[in-house]
């Protein structure tokens, strides 16, 4: 149960992974990410620098995203990416599994280049992106062994670029399934106070939302109501 707005602040990922943002909308970001005091910002790799630079006097953390959206690039081009972003900044990392190599049936791929990955960027956290509505039950339980191999710090739903968000009943069924030790962060089509309570609710720990101050807003007013 979330008492305070600052707690719910504290579960959230405030994200903008949209290609056509303008510096005037990333920069307006950063000063509401600043302002609202959210767990982290979620940002493309570019943007990594700049977000540093206008964030270096908060406390939020700055997370990006590796191989984004598909996770199909090949293993060594996405250990790159992920040590370049962890040098240039990046405290977590939002990695997209290898969808395609799912899809093949190599999965034994997957589990490579993802242990490869936590070995080579140790200092960072690291939330494994699943795309789970794009997965068949069978192949989901092959993703969720895998995971509960590696136990990384995080599953991650989705990356919310899909034709579906995520779902409470997602996050249930994750949280049933994984390991204890690794939490879950939603994300995808989370847009307003009711969907971010029921998903921590459910279990996530966290929540990848680009509405997070519209969520905060929602919920200041509803105490102000109650009170």
């Amino acid at each position: 149960m979330v008492e305070t707005v600052d707690e719910l602040a504290k579960a959230i990922d405030y994200t903008l992974l949209k290609p056509q943002a303008e510096r005037k909308v990333v920069l307006d970001f950063l000063e509401k990410a600043k302002k609202y005091r959210f767990y982290s910002v979620c940002i493309l790799p570019y943007l990594l620098p700049l977000a540093a630079k206008k964030l270096a006097k908060s406390e939020m953390r700055l997370s990006t995203v590796v191989a984004f959206p598909f996770g199909g690039t090949t293993k060594e081009a996405k250990i790159a990416e992920a040590v370049e972003c962890a040098k240039i900044g990046a405290t977590e990392l939002d990695i997209v599994i290898n969808l395609p190599a799912v899809k093949m049936g190599d999965c034994s791929y997957v589990k490579e280049e993802l242990r490869l990955i936590m070995e080579k960027t140790p200092e960072v956290v690291h939330k494994m992106i699943i795309e789970i509505s794009l997965l068949s039950p069978e192949e989901l339980d092959k993703v969720i062994g895998i995971m509960n191999e590696l136990s990384p710090a995080f599953v991650k739903t989705g990356t919310g670029f899909t034709a579906r968000g995520v779902s409470v009943s997602d996050v249930l069924l994750l949280r049933k399934r994984l390991d204890p030790r690794i939490k879950i962060k939603a994300a995808g089509g989370i847009r307003d106070l009711e969907a971010a309570l029921a998903l921590i609710d459910a279990g996530a720990k966290r929540l990848g939302t680009s509405a997070g101050v519209e969520i905060l807003k929602e919920f200041i007013e509803k105490k102000g109501r109650a009170n």
